[in-house]
C-alpha cells in the first residue's frame, strides 16, 4: 500500500500505569470474533510491542457465529514501565474468526507520559498473520484456540523511546499482564469513531479522541500509516494489463472479488466473503463490504 504519515500531532496523551479505554462503533462486521491486540511503537510503526490482547472472542463475550458485535469497548491498564514519548504509534490488529483469511491493522498517534527512569519497554512483538511471508491462521470453525500459539509464543523484544529496538531470547519473559483488562459498557470518553472492520485491506479501528478517525494502516510490507479514503461502490481506474504497482489492489469484474499486484502482475481473483462485494476505496486499495 502507499504510505503517508498523516498525523499533524498526537490526538491524545496517555499516562503509563493508568487505564485506557478503546471504543468501537456498533455498525461494523465482527466476523464471529477472533484475536484482537493493541500494540505501541516508538519508531513510526515499524517495530511494535503488544500491551493488550483479547484472544478468541474479540467483540463478543464468548463463542459466536454472529456478524454483529456484542462488545464495543475494552479497558486495559497501560503498563507502568512504559517510557515517555511524544510520538507513539498505537496499532489495533485483528485476525477474524470467520470469513476470508485476513489481518486488519489501523494506527493512531498518541503521546505517553511514562516512567521518568525508563528509556525502553519490553514485551511480546506484535503478531502479523495471513499476509505474504507470515503464518496463516485458518478459519476457526469453532476452534477458538486456532492461532493462539502465535500470540503466546511471540518473540519478546525491547523497543526504545529514541526509536531503536532489540530482540530478546525468551518468548515468555517480561510479557505484560493482561489480567487487568476488563470489558465495560459504562460511559467513557469516546476514543474512537471506528468499527470492527470488514475490509480485506487494513480497516478502521480505535483512535484516541472522539471524532478523530484513525487512518487505515498499510500491510506489513509498508508499516507506516496511510490515509483513509471514502468508499465508493463503483470501481475507480486502476492499472490494466500486466503492468501494475506492487501492492496495489483492484476489484475484479462484477465486484465479487479482488486482485493484488505482485511485482507487476495481477494475481488470480480472490472472492469476497459471502454476502459482501468488492468496493474500490482508492486507486490501489479495496474493501469487501456489505452492499
Amino acid at each position: 500500500m502507499k504510505t503517508n504519515l498523516v498525523w499533524p500531532a498526537p490526538v491524545e496523551t496517555w499516562t503509563a500505569g493508568e487505564d485506557v479505554t478503546i471504543k468501537f462503533q456498533k455498525d461494523g462486521a465482527a466476523h464471529g470474533g477472533g484475536h484482537l491486540a493493541i500494540s505501541i511503537s516508538f519508531d513510526g510503526g515499524k517495530t511494535s510491542v503488544m500491551v493488550f490482547q483479547r484472544l478468541r472472542y474479540a467483540f463478543f463475550n464468548g463463542p459466536s457465529s454472529s456478524n454483529t458485535p456484542e462488545v464495543l469497548e475494552y479497558t486495559f491498564k497501560l503498563p507502568a514501565d512504559v517510557p515517555s514519548c511524544d510520538n507513539v504509534v498505537v496499532s489495533q490488529t485483528w485476525v477474524n474468526a470467520i470469513g476470508n483469511r485476513e489481518w486488519y491493522r489501523d494506527d493512531s498517534l498518541v503521546s505517553i507520559k511514562g516512567s521518568t527512569s525508563a528509556t525502553s519497554f519490553t514485551g511480546p512483538q506484535m503478531v502479523i498473520a495471513n499476509h505474504n511471508g507470515y503464518p496463516t491462521i485458518p478459519e476457526f470453525n469453532g476452534n477458538y484456540d486456532t492461532g493462539v500459539d502465535l500470540y503466546e509464543n511471540a518473540p519478546i523484544i525491547t523497543i526504545y523511546a529514541n526509536g531503536g529496538s532489540s530482540t530478546g531470547s525468551s518468548p515468555s519473559a517480561a510479557a505484560p499482564d493482561y489480567s487487568s483488562a476488563v470489558t465495560s459498557s459504562a460511559a467513557a470518553p469516546d476514543y474512537s469513531t471506528a468499527a470492527p472492520p470488514v475490509a480485506h485491506t487494513p480497516a478502521p479501528s480505535p483512535t484516541a479522541e472522539a471524532g478523530k478517525q484513525g487512518p487505515a494502516a498499510p500491510s506489513p510490507a509498508s508499516p507506516a500509516p496511510v490515509s483513509s479514503a471514502p468508499v465508493s461502490s463503483a470501481p475507480v481506474p486502476v492499472p490494466t494489463g500486466s503492468a501494475c504497482t506492487h501492492g496495489a489492489m483492484r476489484c475484479a469484474s462484477g465486484n465479487g472479488g479482488f486482485q493484488q499486484c505482485v511485482w507487476g502482475v495481477w494475481s488470480a481473483v480472490t472472492s469476497c466473503a459471502a454476502g459482501t462485494v468488492c468496493q474500490q476505496s482508492s486507486a490501489d486499495a479495496i474493501i469487501c463490504n456489505w452492499p
